[in-house]
């Protein structure tokens, strides 16, 4: 008899946006009609539902006892270290018999940049790329090592790629802010600018960034500024996922743990270190906070449970 693949959990964030929290159960229902071959499912750590919990619980239901979950998410921040295992962990408790693998975040990958640079496309309409400077726009975290990884998706689209620059803003919790991303942009001389919001989906953030962008450019006419549209549910997405699940299944997760606060003691964050990851309760769970609490200590990366 052979034995079922595990199935696919796919882990979002959560936004107040219900356009934003649509496409991405759009985006899980997609997954589901490509693969039919596995059970598919997908929750929210937050804000929106359903929640992560209630995905893992209608997994059970259709008699699931494996699963890989992949966070569909583009940096590797509190959310994907800590939260999202600390969950995972919880409803192992909740459904005895159960196991799964976990996968790593999506970016910075070849294929999004691909996606990116096909946005920018859209919006250049043919101008020359020299005389371009992108501003690529981060959520932005209080995690240095996920800010970082912004910063390195930037010098990757960089790359080979034949723009003026590619510099880096953070739309919250970190710096620079879209406004001084812009300013940084023009003092250096930039006279058309892109920006680019390196998120999957829309939602009040991406929004926020294009406000932010629109209200900076109406007091400089002088200059040609313009905003490019999210990541959005491209081929290149769906196939990602499903090289996360695969990585996840084989056990080939090739995550890079060196600049992780909390496993390093990195300037200004040493009290981080060690430090117990706790679930992150959604708003709309059941409020059965006692499962979980103190059961994944210290570093959120363990793949296998």
């Amino acid at each position: 008899m052979t034995t079922p693949p595990p199935a696919l959990l796919i882990a979002g964030h959560g936004t107040r946006d219900d356009a934003g929290a649509e496409a991405f159960r759009d985006f899980v229902r997609e997954l589901g009609r490509r693969h039919p071959e596995l059970p598919v499912a997908g929750g929210f750590i937050e804000l929106s539902p359903p929640p992560l919990g209630d995905a893992v619980t209608d997994l059970v239901e259709r008699g699931v006892r494996r699963f890989a979950a992949v966070p569909l998410m583009l940096v590797s921040a509190g959310h994907a270290k800590g939260d999202i295992p600390a969950a995972l962990a919880r409803e192992k408790e909740r459904h005895p018999g159960i196991s799964y693998t976990y996968g790593r975040p999506l970016g910075p990958h070849p294929s999004l940049l691909r996606v990116l640079e096909r946005r920018l496309d859209e919006v250049l309409d043919g101008v020359d790329r020299s005389q371009v400077t992108v501003l690529l726009v981060g959520r932005g975290s209080t995690d240095p090592d996920a800010n970082a990884e912004v910063c390195k998706a930037a010098r990757l689209l960089w790359e080979g790629r034949g723009y003026g620059a590619v510099e880096t803003a953070f739309v919250s919790l970190a710096a620079p802010d879209v406004p001084s991303g812009l300013e940084r942009c023009a003092r250096l001389g930039a006279r058309r600018i892109v920006v680019l919001p390196y998120f999957l989906f829309t939602g009040i953030l991406p929004d926020r960034v294009r406000r932010q962008t629109e209200e900076w450019a109406a007091a400089r006419p002088g200059l040609d500024v313009r905003s490019a549209d999210v990541i959005g549910p491209e081929p290149e997405l769906l196939d990602l996922v499903m090289e996360r699940y695969a990585e996840a299944v084989q056990g080939d997760l090739r995550m890079n743990c060196d600049s992780c606060v909390y496993r390093i003691a990195l300037p200004g964050f040493e009290d981080k270190v060690g430090m117990p990851q706790q679930p992150h309760f959604h708003p709309d769970d059941d409020g059965d906070h006692h499962h979980g609490h103190g059961h994944h200590h210290g570093h959120g990366h363990a793949h296998a449970h």
